[in-house]
C-alpha cells in the first residue's frame, strides 16, 4: 500500500487515506496500535479527524482509539518540526546531565521542551527512555540517537543541520 502525505490534504482527504489505512489493516491481530503507527507515519501526527474513522473501521469506541493515543506517548496529535529531537528525561539520564542538557537546548532553540520552532522545523519532545542508559544524557534527532550529549555535542549536532532552515539564533 502506497499512501503518500499530502500537504495540503482536508479532512475529507485524511479521512479518505485514513480509511484505506484501517481496510488495509483490520485483519491484523491487535490492529490498532499497527494503524494508529502508518496513520502517524503518512500524516507525521495523527489528526483528530481521523479517529472516528479509526475506531469505526476497528469497530471500536472513539475513546478506545484516543485512550491508546494519549497513553503512548510516541503518539502525536499535532504536526511536528522538520526535524524531532527526543530529550530523555529518564532518571539514568538526569543523574549525568540532563536537565542541564534541556536548559542548553531549549535556549539554543528558544522553544520549550513540547514546542516548535517559529518556523515549524524543529520540535523539541521530551521522552522517557531511549534505552541508552549507559550513555546518557541521551537525545533522539529524528531517527538517530545520541549519547554522552554535552551542550557542545548538542551545538555540533544542530550545526550538521543546515541552520539556515532551523531558525537557530533568530
Amino acid at each position: 500500500m502506497q499512501l503518500q502525505l499530502n500537504k495540503n490534504a482536508n479532512t475529507g482527504d485524511d479521512c479518505r487515506i485514513t480509511a484505506e489505512i484501517v481496510a488495509g489493516m483490520k485483519h491484523l491481530p491487535g490492529a490498532l496500535l499497527p494503524v494508529l503507527h502508518r496513520v502517524q507515519e503518512v500524516f507525521g501526527y495523527i489528526p483528530q479527524a481521523t479517529v472516528p474513522t479509526i475506531a469505526d473501521g476497528l469497530n471500536l469506541s472513539r475513546a478506545e482509539v484516543h485512550g491508546v493515543i494519549s497513553f503512548y506517548h510516541h503518539f502525536r496529535t499535532a504536526p511536528t518540526g522538520r526535524h524531532v529531537i527526543q530529550l530523555c528525561r529518564a532518571e539514568a539520564c538526569q543523574a549525568v546531565g540532563a536537565r542541564q542538557l534541556e536548559k542548553h537546548i531549549t535556549a539554543a532553540l528558544h522553544i520549550a521542551v513540547g514546542d516548535t520552532t517559529a518556523n515549524g522545523d524543529v520540535t523539541l519532545l521530551p521522552v522517557y527512555c531511549l534505552g541508552n542508559c549507559a550513555c546518557g544524557p541521551s537525545l533522539q534527532l529524528d531517527d538517530e540517537i545520541y549519547g554522552r550529549v554535552t551542550p557542545d555535542r548538542f551545538d555540533a549536532l544542530l550545526g550538521d543541520l543546515d541552520a539556515s532552515d532551523l531558525g537557530v539564533g533568530q
